[in-house]
């Protein structure tokens, strides 16, 4: 049974050289990005609207309380990064402290992270794209625009937008990195717009009660309202920092970009999500623009600026494209990193002259087409939180445990009163997951129960260190 405990060494492994090593071609403004890209997307366009219609004005604290158990997670992905600056994020830094088998185990839940992540806004983009195209009268059947469960054949837009982000992505990592860099200023100077328009219409009026349904998390039908009950659901809108420590190989200065980036990004999205929140709820009664699926834009509208609410709608289908580039190039960099340890077949290790690992990248486009294309998501896109939450449990372990285990190792970044926000943050990550539908926790434990069996059969074998 000794291949449960079986650790990686911290040190870079020597066959991360040659075919099997990803080029160091990325700054931290493009490591920002990435977390800005990943974490700014549909989020704030739908979820402010959503969340205000659970917890009111408290809503502000909601985004407050989400983004303070990610910070957590932030700071010991940061400290993890900077220690080890190799591609796999949270499935590595187990590995190295938590042993193969819960190794193995976040991985395989960040697969069905990414992926479902990946197939769900391609999803939500083709909603957008399939407007436009009806609006444009092109001679395209309804059939083509929708997937089954929605009563047609096949969503082509939404394979396309897939299969287009994966093109973007092959031609090279920092070109692709510097796409999202342009499209992340693009969605930033649009919100700073939100801002500037509904500033002078603010009323502090809107923001009594300030807490209608309380601070907890109230049970009332299917859904929880209060501010708790918010941040639970707000918390799915932060995560997206983690697919920057999966760049941490092609990271130029990692032990000092990829804290930035890490950091950086986590306080920038939350102010972002906390001022936006309180420009809406000073310029809309809550109980007003919840009711909206466009809640940013449905507020211009309200202000007489259709004209604005319109770019900010475009800026919305901008979004979108950035969140699927981030956590795709996450999705390959994961598969990438199980495949150069073995427990995946490691002819998907290799990497073409620009550094760009081709067969996982080409891989996870596909299936994230093909899922995009035909599966119904509606029930299972929640999977997707709960590999979340258990990446960020083992990171935060994997720091506790390294600290007490390897206390002489040099950490260029150290995570601050780590046996205070290291229990914080995995009972903050437990009280979510507590949160989430049964169903999707049963689900989420049957994936990893085919996962297990996989490993067993394939991987515990197959592993370099075997």
């Amino acid at each position: 049974m000794s291949f449960i405990t079986r650790r990686r060494a911290i040190e870079p492994p020597v066959h991360a050289e040659g075919q099997h090593r990803l080029k160091p071609s990325l700054g931290w403004p493009h490591l920002m990005a990435l977390g800005v890209g990943a974490i700014i997307g549909t989020g704030i366009y739908t979820l402010t609207g959503v969340a205000a219609g659970l917890a009111g004005p408290a809503v502000i604290l909601s985004f407050a309380v989400a983004g303070a158990v990610c910070a957590c997670a932030a700071l010991c992905y940061a400290e993890m990064a900077s220690l080890m600056p190799q591609a796999g994020s949270a499935y590595t830094y187990s590995y190295v402290g938590l042993g193969e088998m819960v190794a193995w185990i976040i991985g395989w839940s960040l697969i069905l992270e990414y992926t479902l992540v990946c197939s769900a806004v391609s999803v939500g983009w083709a909603g957008y794209a399939a407007g436009l195209i009806k609006s444009a009268h092109w001679a395209i059947p309804p059939a083509l625009l929708a997937g089954p469960e929605a009563g047609g054949l096949v969503n082509l837009p939404a394979v396309f937008i897939a299969l287009v982000v994966t093109g973007v992505l092959l031609i090279g990592t920092r070109e692709s990195a510097t796409v999202n860099f342009i499209l992340v200023c693009v969605k930033l100077v649009a919100l700073a717009g939100f801002v500037a328009l509904t500033l002078p219409h603010f009323d502090a009026s809107h923001f009594h009660p300030f807490a209608p349904f309380g601070y907890g998390a109230e049970q009332i039908g299917d859904k929880k309202f209060g501010m708790m009950g918010a941040a639970a659901i707000i918390f799915f809108a932060f995560y997206g920092f983690d697919a920057i420590s999966t760049a941490a190989e092609e990271a130029k200065n990692p032990k000092r970009d990829l804290t930035i980036g890490i950091v950086g990004s986590m306080i920038m999205c939350t102010l972002i999500y906390m001022v936006v929140a309180a420009c809406a709820l000073g310029a809309s009664p809550y109980d007003v623009f919840s009711k909206s699926p466009e809640p940013l834009a449905f507020v211009l509208r309200e202000l007489g600026q259709p004209a604005a609410a319109s770019v900010i709608a475009g800026a919305a289908v901008v979004a979108l494209p950035t969140v699927i580039m981030v956590f795709m190039f996450g999705q390959s960099r994961v598969f990438f990193a199980m495949a150069r340890d073995g427990l995946l077949p490691r002819g998907l290790a290799g990497v073409d002259s620009r550094g760009v690992p081709v067969a996982v990248t080409v891989l996870t486009g596909l299936i994230s087409a093909v899922i995009a294309g035909v599966m119904p998501l509606s029930e299972i896109a929640s999977l997707a939180n709960a590999g979340t939450l258990a990446a960020f449990i083992a990171t935060i372990a994997a720091v506790m445990v390294l600290r007490r285990q390897a206390p002489e190792l040099a950490r260029t970044f150290k995570t601050p009163l780590i046996w205070v926000i290291g229990p914080a943050g995995i009972a903050g990550c437990l009280y979510l997951f507590s949160s989430l539908a049964a169903k999707t926790i049963t689900f989420f434990f049957a994936w990893n129960l085919i996962g297990v069996l996989v490993y067993l059969a394939y991987g515990r074998a197959k592993s370099r260190l075997a």
